[in-house]
């Protein structure tokens, strides 16, 4: 979960992920986030960080914490960017100043009085808030004990308690940009009782609230002429409080690099306790004659501004930190990672339309409920300029999708409606659709496509889903361009693309798809291979079953990579008739294999195979969600071929693999091809039980008898109660090489 470290420089936490930043980008971006701007006349202030308002501060904080946290900012909160503007005075009066204006500041109250307070809240649920909504994004988790787990991205909130007067913690979390208003601690969007609970969890008992003490009027005045001394103004406004219009600092260009905020010895300078490669990047920014930057850089740096990076990718930057992985969580699992991690930024300006995009940033537009972490509001002043800097940077070729004309559009749709059904793609299957939930998993509602999606990015994506979301469960109905579906609209893909828009912009005018509605029923297969995709016994929640005509049936655990059944006979029973759903489970009596990840590199022929954790009624959490991850695989996607098979495509390591099932009569032969980016090996394992050596390249079990070819070094071994594994060495050459393995039912 991340070392256990105590960062005393200023935290900028997208600075601590996976940044696409250059040293001088770097350095611009810090300064922003110091707020250079305020004391050094020549810097644009335009994405400068705004501090904290102090207006009702002596309302919400307690003494204690401010005499304590101005005395020495960075030992009271580790990370913090406010800076030690006493750092040339003596200890006796470094406390007597901030004691001064620790009590100015408590003059600083609110006119109208207290707000309703809010009734205490759960301490559990609040854990729950801040480990799902997304909190762990920027601040350290916490273990059991509610202890910090410290990684070199977090924040930590330890600070917190004793800082808050009781209910003004709660107060900040349901409103956090009334003080803070540049979005750093952007709004979760709490109901009253959820940030009661998270105020709890974070605070435990509260701290008590100040004593009524008899104003001290000398301290009072000392403070404030301290306020005006140390230029607190520049920074923090307050009502009844002047800011100087001066800038207490030299113009940017006029001072030494070496000197002043930039030395580790700051003397009368503020002392923001930089790390020397945060002097180095400052530095680097001041040399750029012009550090205005480009509108893709620009994008970049309020990227990482913002640490939107935490959470999505760009490019190649960005993304959920694996020590919090496991946290971004989904009522729907079985819809796979993009169920759980907010979608990728890539292209994102030419993906939604502007007046969608700026709903999202601005006005909370959200089309998954399912999943627990939420899009932030981070205010209109941090994202000034952003949506139309993605407009200018993201494009894509344009394509047409042209409405119907008045004769042609009964049949156009018709044509949608037959696609969105279990008669076509079954889009239903996996989608909800006009507020009507489906009956299998409930994705995002596709009846919002064209209020949000720009017509090219619709195409593009629907002609190659993995190359925009790669690991996606959704499979490609239009591979190379070609329309799977050959029965509607004579098989045009573009044709269908056109309709499938036409039928979207009708909204709510449009007809319930046919199978919106079924009960629990036996899917049948008929003169096609038919795919099933849902949560399984035998495949786990990321499971996908095959059916093929003549009775021979398989199920591949997508989770893990792993052949997991085989059976004959009927197909599955499911609680919807389509594509894919919440739950299947076959009809036969299938032959269940390991359900482990069935290629991994081992250091060497001896080493243990690595197995997944097992879950149960009394323990249903996994306790490794990163298994796969861990061990080198990745679900990368799969397509549907003219005659309906899927080719299901992963990773092991580098090594990407297609791997294609089809029936040949009741043998099942499987073909598996590997692309190496240099020549390894790997190793696989097909087979667990009790096996018999029939010949090197056929291997039996009571059930089931497997051929391998070509012939490869092979491997029996024990694993207790008088059961083996067998392994197969795959010596890889770079490039391609195949392997096929043909599975046939003893039985």
């Amino acid at each position: 979960m991340g070392s256990s470290i105590c960062l005393a420089e200023p935290v900028i936490p997208g600075l601590h992920g996976k940044h696409p930043l250059d040293e001088a980008q770097q350095g611009q971006l810090l300064i922003r986030e110091l707020r250079c701007a305020a004391c050094h006349e020549g810097f644009d202030s335009l994405h400068m960080k705004s501090a904290p308002n102090f207006s009702d501060i002596g309302s919400r904080l307690t003494s204690d914490f401010l005499e304590r946290f101005i005395a020495d900012p960075a030992a009271v909160h580790p990370g913090t960017t406010m800076p030690d503007l006493l750092g040339s005075v003596s200890k006796e009066e470094r406390e007597q100043i901030a004691k001064a204006l620790a009590a100015f500041l408590g003059t600083l109250e609110k006119k109208e009085g207290n707000a309703e307070s809010l009734e205490e809240g759960d301490a559990d649920a609040g854990r729950t808030l801040f480990h799902e909504v997304g909190c762990v994004a920027c601040h350290s988790p916490r273990d059991e004990n509610g202890s910090e787990i410290q990684g070199d991205m977090a924040l930590s909130l330890a600070h917190v308690k004793g800082k808050f007067q009781p209910g003004e913690l709660a107060a900040f979390l349901l409103e956090p940009l009334k003080t803070r208003p540049s979005g750093r601690m952007p709004d979760m969007k709490l109901t009253r009782e959820e940030a009661a609970a998270l105020a709890k969890f974070l605070e435990g008992e509260a701290a008590p609230a100040d004593e009524a003490k008899k104003p001290d009027a000398d301290l009072i005045a000392e403070g404030k002429q301290a306020f005006s001394q140390f230029h607190c103004a520049s920074c923090h406004e307050a009502d009844g409080v002047e800011h100087s219009a001066d800038f207490p600092g030299p113009p940017k260009g006029k001072f030494d690099l070496e000197a002043g905020c930039l030395s580790p010895d700051s003397g009368a300078a503020p002392d923001f306790d930089l790390s020397d490669s945060q002097r180095d990047a400052i530095r680097s920014a001041l040399r750029v004659a012009d550090p205005e930057a480009a509108e893709a850089a620009e994008i970049d740096l309020r990227l990482t501004q913002l640490n939107c990076i935490a959470c999505h990718v760009r490019d190649d930057f960005g993304g959920v930190a694996e020590n919090v992985d496991p946290f971004f969580r989904s009522t729907e699992e079985g819809l796979g990672n993009e169920s759980r991690i907010p979608p990728p930024l890539t292209l994102v300006g030419a993906k939604l339309k502007p007046e969608w995009l700026n709903g999202v940033l601005h006005d909370s537009l959200t089309v998954r409920p399912y999943m627990k972490t939420r899009m932030p509001g981070y205010g209109d002043s941090a994202l000034t300029g952003l949506p139309e800097l993605f407009a200018k940077t993201d494009h894509l070729d344009p394509v047409e999708l042209p409405e119907p004309d008045r004769e042609n559009r009964p049949m156009v749709r018709n044509g949608a409606h037959l696609l969105m059904g279990d008669k076509g793609l079954n889009c239903i299957a996996c989608h909800n659709h006009n507020g009507k939930e489906s009956p299998g998993l409930k994705g995002l509602d596709l009846m919002t496509s064209f209020q949000r999606l720009q017509p090219a990015w619709f195409s593009n994506y629907m002609k190659n889903p993995a190359a925009f979301r790669p690991g996606i469960v959704m499979p490609n109905y239009f591979p190379d361009g070609k329309a799977v579906q050959t029965d509607i609209l004579e098989g045009d893909a573009d044709r269908q693309l056109a309709a499938l828009w036409h039928y979207f912009s009708l909204g709510r005018s449009a007809r319930d798809p046919s199978g919106l509605r079924s009960e629990p029923s036996k899917l049948v297969v008929k003169d096609k291979p038919r795919t099933y995709r849902g949560r399984s016994r035998v495949a786990g929640y990321r499971g996908i079953a095959v059916g093929f005509p003549g009775g021979l049936n398989y199920a591949f655990n997508a989770q893990n990579g792993a052949l997991s059944a085989i059976w004959t006979g009927e197909f599955v029973s499911v609680g919807w008739q389509g594509q894919g759903s919440g739950n299947f489970n076959p009809i036969g009596r299938p032959v269940q294999f390991a359900q482990d990840v069935a290629f991994v590199k081992l250091q060497n022929e001896s080493a243990s195979w690595p197995l997944r954790s097992q879950t149960s009624k009394e323990k249903p959490i996994n306790p490794d969600p990163l298994y796969p991850k861990n061990h080198g695989y990745a679900f990368l996607g799969y397509s549907v071929d003219e005659a309906d098979v899927p080719t299901f495509r992963y990773r092991c390591g580098e090594v990407e693999i297609e791997d294609r099932s089809d029936a040949d009569g009741k043998i099942l032969v499987r073909k598996i091809r590997f692309s190496a980016p240099e020549a390894e090996t790997i190793w696989f394992r097909p087979l667990t039980g009790k096996i018999e050596t029939e010949s090197e390249t056929v291997f039996k079990t009571p059930e089931l008898k497997i051929s391998l070819e070509p012939k490869k070094k092979t491997i029996l071994r024990p694993i207790g109660d008088g059961e083996q594994e067998l392994l197969i060495e795959l010596p890889l050459v770079e490039g391609e090489s195949n392997f096929t393995i043909r599975y046939e039912l003893r039985r």
